[in-house]
């Protein structure tokens, strides 16, 4: 295993030089250099403690009985959520770093939780809640709600931290927020909330919960649903919530995600009333960008435990990095990653620009940016699973053996399809920004313009994706002569078929920018995986191996 998951990264170097402003460059690389090592190795340990045998518990009762509802987390993990924040992943998108006396930004955050990924995704859940805590409050609370808990929220050593939560789901409800039923009762400038959050990730461990419930006499559905924040300690302590029992994940075992009753927690609201679901879909958002992100995190480890292992294993006389179907697994996989994290990281550097606080993007833009987190959102977190899967099979038997990290890698990345929309949801938005602000024609008309702009260089890679434009037009002409139920079959269609044309250009883009031979060839691999594999015989595994893994073998084995 590398013992520093970011200087042996050398494309997340290129795309944080390329994107940063340069001084936050020389900051960034010099604290990720830190950070990715003791994520390598520090942070690694206690998070194979923490998922085998120091998991969350539930502590209900104190010894005299009394009801104390307390989450005991191991000391390794309190290290780790203490050496975590204090590196700015959540404050310095909202505050100066004092080195520089200038605020960070998402693609700093971002990549920060990349690399934390790579060693604890479960951990990255409480980091995301808090993130998306610190943006509510920030961007909706009033001036006396954001000065009494932001700077807690966004805490980076110089005062206690509260960490965040975001309650929506409810046992009736699950995906379907409108049929929630949380009632908030008014009490002066306060309120009190009753009723249940059946599944509330971080509980225990967060300062604040930000939670959506329904005001007296509000209307039903979504439309009649108010964002709340809710002290988490006050409450506990005079016994206005408690938790029910923990749940026993299949994975990311080391977030405390909880049943919560509310019997009566005092609440503050934030924003205007009946606006919460608009919100909370705001920070949805932000927290989908964040799954993405963990998703990423789990593919380059699991391509690297892959490859380090095919490098070192014998079978047979020869190493398994000698076999071809080895070499087209590992080449596989390389192309996808890279490609996909420039993808991913073109739209967190969209993500910067649309959701500043004090930005006015165009309708239109916020649209697209939704659009591009529904179709990474879900490619990334089924990637992850076929990623993880592929490491399991290249280790063989051992892969399956907890000695390994394979099986958390496969344990922790199912959820990822979960969290924050499954397919079938995300299938739903993409729906929605058609009907709603026909994101399909501004997005055909953004890949032209795209495509437009490639020089020569990449002209004889160019026609397959050219074609998949045209089979994703003649789709959208039928559905749109189809029934609802139609429509409503195939979302998920077209969402796989905007992936592929979206990959498939930042494969070319990337590849015209340049113009060396490592990333022609990964756009090379990348397009015919994509849009030939089924039907094609080729030898471009064979041929490309040496300079897209070997290549990359060679700077981890320095490192």
């Amino acid at each position: 295993m590398s013992q520093n998951f970011y200087t042996t990264d050398p494309l997340l170097q290129k795309i944080l030089k390329k994107q940063l402003p340069a001084h936050l460059f020389d900051y960034a690389n010099e604290q990720l250099t830190k950070f990715g090592e003791r994520v390598a190795t520090d942070i690694e340990k206690r998070a194979v403690h923490t998922d085998r045998d120091g998991q969350p518990r539930l502590i209900k009762y104190n010894k005299m009985g009394e009801e104390v509802n307390e989450v005991w987390v191991n000391d390794g993990y309190l290290e780790t959520v203490k050496e975590t924040y204090e590196t700015g992943i959540v404050g310095y998108v909202h505050k100066e770093i004092p080195e520089l006396e200038d605020t960070g930004n998402y693609m700093y955050s971002y990549a920060q939780g990349y690399v934390l990924s790579q060693s604890e995704p479960g951990f990255y859940c409480p980091v995301t809640l808090t993130m998306a805590t610190a943006y509510l409050i920030d961007h909706y609370a009033n001036d006396e709600l954001r000065a009494r808990f932001l700077p807690h929220v966004i805490a980076t050593g110089d005062t206690e931290l509260y960490e965040g939560a975001t309650f929506l789901t409810e046992r009736q409800g699950g995906s379907d927020v409108g049929a929630n039923v949380v009632e908030a009762h008014q009490e002066g400038d306060y309120y009190r909330l009753y009723g249940e959050k059946y599944f509330a990730s971080n509980s225990g461990m967060c300062g604040v919960a930000m939670v959506l419930a329904r005001t007296e006499d509000a209307l039903e559905g979504t439309r009649g649903l108010s964002l709340f924040l809710v002290p988490w300690e006050e409450n506990r302590h005079n016994n206005q919530l408690s938790i029910r029992r923990l749940k026993d994940k299949l994975g990311v075992r080391a977030v405390p995600s909880a049943e919560v009753e509310f019997n009566g927690a005092k609440a503050y609201l934030v924003g205007e009333q009946s606006e919460g679901f608009k919100y909370m879909m705001e920070a949805l958002n932000l927290s989908r960008v964040c799954n993405a992100v963990a998703s990423l995190g789990i593919m380059r480890r699991a391509y690297c435990e892959a490859r380090d292992y095919a490098f070192e294993r014998n079978a047979f006389g020869n190493k398994l990095k000698d076999y071809p179907m080895v070499k087209e697994t590992l080449v596989r996989l390389a192309s996808k990653l890279e490609v996909e994290m420039t993808a991913t990281f073109d739209l967190v550097n969209q993500f910067d620009s649309v959701m500043a606080k004090g930005s006015e993007p165009t309708e239109e833009e916020r649209a697209m940016l939704r659009l591009y987190i529904a179709l990474l959102k879900k490619e990334t977190a089924e990637q992850a699973i076929d990623f993880s899967h592929e490491a399991i099979e290249m280790h063989g038997g051992n892969g399956f053996i907890e000695d390994f990290v394979t099986p958390r890698l496969l344990r922790d990345a199912q959820v990822l399809t979960v969290w924050e929309g499954t397919a079938n949801i995300l299938g739903l938005e993409v729906l929605r920004l058609m009907k709603k602000y026909s994101v399909h024609e501004q997005f055909l008309d953004e890949m032209g313009k795209r495509l437009n702009q490639l020089s020569d260089h990449v002209s004889p890679l160019i026609n397959p994706v050219k074609q998949s434009m045209n089979d994703l037009i003649k789709m959208l002409s039928q559905l749109s002569e189809s029934s609802d139920d139609m429509m409503l079959l195939h979302p998920k269609k077209v969402a796989v078929l905007m992936t592929n044309i979206l990959e498939g250009i930042t494969a070319l883009e990337m590849a015209d920018d340049e113009q060396d031979e490592r990333t022609y060839a990964i756009a090379e691999v990348l397009i015919e995986q994509t849009f030939k594999a089924c039907h094609h015989v080729s030898d471009l595994a064979l041929k490309h191996f040496d300079i897209i893994v070997k290549q990359e073998e060679k700077i981890t084995a320095t490192h």
